[in-house]
């Protein structure tokens, strides 16, 4: 299956099991404090066995062409780490995960799993914003002395900030999906008026301006 097909499937995967929702006239609230008149729950897929194949099978398939040299796959925690457990399984490959931190007991560690320096490594994020969150943990990988290879996500919201951040960074990613597909595909399933698309993309382009909400 070639890439825009892939994302047309797993954006109609995460419309049909209601993990986007379309709130613009009462706003979410991002932990990072913007306000957003959508949200993604990307933890639903996981139970749904249908959706949670399509996106685990696009997962391997994606990491096989976009980044073949892998060795390991490395989840964020938490919502990555699941992901990273079945895609790694079904590409027979190691897994393991990293932490917001470090731990305070034991071997006090922040990378769970076995990596070696030099391994060359896949980070499976679930959703990427502004970026920042992810890039901290393929920091913590390149200290662990890690080739980061890049990153596989099933979702990303493709913010200016977040692509800028990936870019200084030198870090690619490659989603599943990304917020204009998913808004395309919820207006032609009737989710949302077609009028809505343009609201939506006009808060993705810029978070800050709330003229989205009038």
């Amino acid at each position: 299956m070639d890439m825009e097909n892939i994302q047309r499937l797993i954006a109609r995967d995460l419309l049909k099991i209601r993990a986007v929702f379309f709130r613009p006239e009462e706003p979410f609230t991002w932990a990072s404090g913007i306000l957003s008149p959508v949200y993604c729950d990307n933890r639903l897929t996981l139970t749904d066995v249908a959706v949670r194949t399509d996106v685990e099978e696009s997962l391997a398939q994606v990491i096989k062409t976009e980044y073949p040299e892998v060795e390991v796959l490395m989840g964020t925690s938490t919502a990555g780490i699941a992901h990273a457990a079945i895609t790694g399984h079904l590409m027979g490959l190691p897994m393991g995960y990293v932490r917001s931190g470090a731990k305070d007991h034991g071997r006090q560690n922040q990378i769970e799993g076995r990596l070696e320096p030099g391994q060359k490594v896949v980070v499976i994020e679930d959703l990427i914003s502004t970026g920042g969150s992810v890039l901290e943990v393929v920091q913590v990988l390149r200290d662990a002395g890690a080739e980061v290879l890049g990153i596989a996500s099933i979702f990303t919201y493709g913010m200016q900030k977040g692509i800028d951040r990936l870019a200084a960074a030198g870090v690619r990613n490659v989603s599943l999906t990304n917020f204009d597909t998913i808004a395309r595909e919820a207006a032609a399933a009737g989710y949302i008026k077609p009028e809505d698309i343009q609201p939506l993309i006009a808060f993705r382009n810029n978070p800050s301006d709330s003229s989205w909400m009038k």
